[in-house]
């Protein structure tokens, strides 16, 4: 019942929002004669299309991460190449326009709970596409000005708006009137929950001032400090499991049932599941593909494309039914896994080697409790030698190797592999990088060199680095 209420506001507010959430250089273009949208309906709206803007940026990023790699060789994708992501960057700023709109009708009529989440989701999208291209448009985006050629803010200083947005919506929320002020049936992260909400706020902060670990404003006790204000368990993840008609990774692995091919798992991905790199295998791998026709698991090394038709299961891929694939998987937007490694790596960056241990081990733990690992294989495999090494014997590159795993799909690992310089055991450059260095931003989108080339900042190239990779 719960689902069909869920599916009847979303549709309901769809009538409303969809026909009016134009593309970006399109919004607002006569905003004193626009009717006002249901603030519920924009909420259904955002919180919903939110999952699937981080489904679009990680369907570019997992195969810069190798999760993904393409069936056909010399994909532009695996190769480093130029690519347009105006679809992404389209998606981002009809959600944001959105966002911006939710905020200032919140304002309007006092719903503090409104005016939270609106800070809080604006802040993730601003996260996500600075950490894709670097300078974006902001400051002009949303208000009538420059709204055809909006200047591009800094990227820096839409960091610190982050935070700042953060900081708002955690405020916000915690006004007296916020508590049960969210119609739980239109939001499609928390059901209306503002403590839940809170606590999203928190884990997002310390995702993104532990992005901060090859700068002089890292600070791992604010992290921390974050953090202990963050999730207790799996069940305060922020996450989507209800859809128009499936997950979007679900519809992928249709797709590739149907011919259509995607979806392929890469080799370094399956590799570092498998034995093969590191020597133990790993019981999250079969919920997340079937064995090849061989009797064994082996992925599609980047840029050379598959061995075979593509139709007999020569090399593994996301399939129909499984974890990450089923029609109502969740996608996945921050959760006490990642936030568990999280603490694992500010721990041991601050010579708290027990706490970083115990934070490593179980971030292990409860991602494979979410997909739903036997409890007697959870334990061999954290009993495993080279899995349990010790608080002394802990390294960073353990921990982000466990991250690695359990944040599959998640374009937060892109960030991580930057910040750890790519330094993952044997992960490699793709067969004939059109560069030869790993790739550090995306290109433009198309839509926005053609309208607002004069605003759009030049670059060097797809290996030049953000300002926090440096």
């Amino acid at each position: 019942m719960k689902k069909i209420i869920f599916y009847t506001t979303f549709l309901t507010a769809s009538l409303v929002l969809f026909s009016s959430c134009k593309k970006y250089l399109d919004i607002n273009q006569n905003p004193n004669a626009a009717e006002e949208p249901p603030i519920n309906g924009l909420l259904a709206n955002t919180t919903y299309r939110t999952a699937f803007d981080v489904f679009n940026a990680s369907d570019w990023t997992s195969y810069y991460t190798q999760y993904l790699a393409s069936s056909n060789a010399g994909s532009a994708g695996d190769t480093y190449d130029e690519v347009d992501p105006s679809g992404t960057w389209d998606g981002f700023y009809n959600v944001m326009t959105d966002l911006y709109d939710l905020r200032k009708f919140a304002i309007e009529k006092g719903q503090d709970a409104y005016e939270g989440v609106a800070d809080i989701l604006m802040s993730l999208h601003i996260n996500m596409a600075t950490n894709l291209w670097g300078d974006i448009p902001y400051s002009q985006s949303f208000l009538g000005v420059n709204k055809i050629t909006p200047a591009f803010d800094n990227q820096q200083s839409l960091f610190d708006t982050c935070i700042a947005l953060l900081d708002k919506g955690i405020a916000e929320l915690q006004k007296p009137g916020a508590d049960g002020e969210l119609d739980a049936a239109s939001d499609f992260i928390h059901g209306g929950d503002a403590d839940a909400w809170i606590k999203t706020a928190h884990a997002l902060k310390a995702r993104m001032l532990n992005q901060l670990s090859k700068t002089n404003k890292y600070s791992a006790t604010a992290i921390l400090s974050e953090l202990s204000q963050a999730y207790s368990g799996n069940g305060d993840d922020a996450q989507v499991t209800s859809y128009q008609v499936r997950n979007p990774w679900a519809q992928v692995a249709v797709n590739n049932a149907g011919l259509n091919l995607d979806g392929w798992l890469s080799s370094y991905f399956v590799n570092a599941m498998n034995g093969a790199t590191y020597g133990v295998f790993d019981p999250r791998l079969p919920l997340i593909t079937l064995k090849t026709k061989y009797g064994d698991y082996r992925g599609t090394p980047n840029r050379k494309g598959r061995i075979g038709t593509g139709t007999q299961h020569e090399e593994c891929y996301l399939d129909v039914g499984k974890w990450y694939s089923s029609d109502n998987s969740p996608l996945q937007i921050i959760t006490y896994p990642e936030c568990k490694f999280i603490e694992a790596e500010a721990s041991y960056r601050s010579s708290q080697p027990t706490n970083a241990y115990a934070a490593y081990l179980a971030g292990i733990q409860s991602n494979m409790q979410k997909m739903g690992v036997p409890d007697t294989a959870i334990q061999r495999y954290i009993n495993e030698p080279s899995v349990a090494v010790g608080a002394s014997n802990l390294t960073l590159a353990l921990i982000m190797k466990e991250k690695y795993v359990a944040c599959f799909l998640s374009p937060v690992t892109w960030d991580d592999m930057r910040r750890m310089n790519y330094l993952y055991k044997d992960f490699a450059l793709p067969f004939n990088a059109v560069i030869n260095t790993f790739i550090r931003r995306m290109s433009y989108p198309i839509d926005e060199t053609s309208t607002n080339g004069a605003n759009v900042p030049d670059i060097s190239g797809l290996d030049q680095r953000l300002w926090w990779d440096n």
